[in-house]
């Protein structure tokens, strides 16, 4: 397949926050961007706009075991429009592409019951923790035959904390602290037509200076750091759909500290995996649909998750 004739799929370089924070570690992508993650958008430098609409629900909130919390009922059902604004700049020596990334998550709806009348869990609506980063993605390298073979990037991201936050709340929009989130995100051609995608980030934390009154009388809590990781295998039906399957992971690697002092039994971690779809009508305009069903969850909440994103372009 010549380079003329690639899918019209290349979707990358999204990186999505979460938008309802729960437990210990704030908000992060998990599965908002999936299928050929590491390539350069399609419609080549300029400027986009991606619209996320990701709809979840669980109905287990884990104990550091992977049991469930001993409450009547454990439910939450959140709704989240989050949205991402893109700019990739011309080309540099080499072919890598610098670029920034600005994204807005907003949880529209939170709807949490415990069975006691939400006397144990709460949550709040409200504007997301804002979330910046700075790229540079490489350009797509193609087979002697022009077939796509490999593409890359790297990006540092903040995560600032600017969403909605109230500390007598278990489930806020926002965090309460910034965090230094950077990754590296790679796509893999075995075919024209077969490939695989990764994206892989470190997770470190700031302090929350104003923590959950869950912790009692304390004066500030550490979230511990974490690596997580979206990951795809996707199939070019022809050059405007791909179908594949795509999953996410998360582990956290460090104790969560409070007033300084490590605590044990805190440490989160889960993972999930789901089919999903990309259709391009253009270059320019691209629909990503990912379903996911999470497994093996401690020190957070387990359900199901739908992700539906469009990129547009806008000049």
């Amino acid at each position: 397949m010549h380079a003329s004739r690639l899918p019209l799929l290349t979707l990358g370089l999204a990186a999505l926050a979460g938008t309802a924070q729960a437990y210990d570690q704030p908000s992060v992508n998990l599965g908002s961007t999936s299928f050929y993650d590491g390539s350069p958008l399609p419609g080549g430098p300029g400027n986009y706009l991606v619209e996320y609409l990701i709809y979840g629900k669980a109905s287990r909130f884990n104990d550091e075991h992977g049991d469930k919390l001993p409450l009547p009922k454990q439910e939450i059902e959140t709704f989240a429009p989050v949205t991402q604004y893109i700019h990739l700049g011309q080309p540099m020596a080499g072919g890598w592409m610098p670029g920034f990334t600005v994204i807005v998550p907003w949880l529209a709806h939170a709807e949490v019951d415990d069975g006691l009348d939400n006397a144990a869990l709460s949550s709040r609506e409200g504007v997301g923790d804002i979330v910046l980063g700075a790229f540079l993605q490489s350009s797509l390298t193609t087979r002697a035959d022009g077939s796509p073979l490999f593409a890359q990037r790297i990006e540092a991201e903040v995560i600032l904390p600017t969403g909605a936050y109230d500390r007598d709340k278990s489930v806020n929009p926002g965090g309460n602290f910034w965090s230094f989130n950077p990754y590296y995100a790679a796509t893999y051609w075995f075919t024209p037509r077969w490939s695989v995608s990764g994206r892989f980030w470190y997770l470190w934390n700031a302090k929350n200076r104003d923590p959950s009154t869950a912790f009692g009388d304390v004066s500030s809590t550490q979230a511990g750091q974490a690596l997580h990781a979206n990951f795809a295998t996707q199939y070019a039906l022809d050059d405007k759909l791909s179908i594949g399957l795509a999953g996410y992971w998360l582990k956290q690697i460090s104790d969560t500290e409070v007033d300084g002092r490590d605590v044990s039994g805190r440490r989160e971690q889960v993972w999930a995996i789901g089919p999903g779809l990309t259709y391009s009508f253009s270059k320019e305009n691209i629909l990503t649909a990912n379903s996911y069903f999470e497994q093996g969850a401690e020190n957070r909440t387990e359900g199901n998750k739908l992700v539906l994103s469009f990129v547009h372009k806008l000049f």
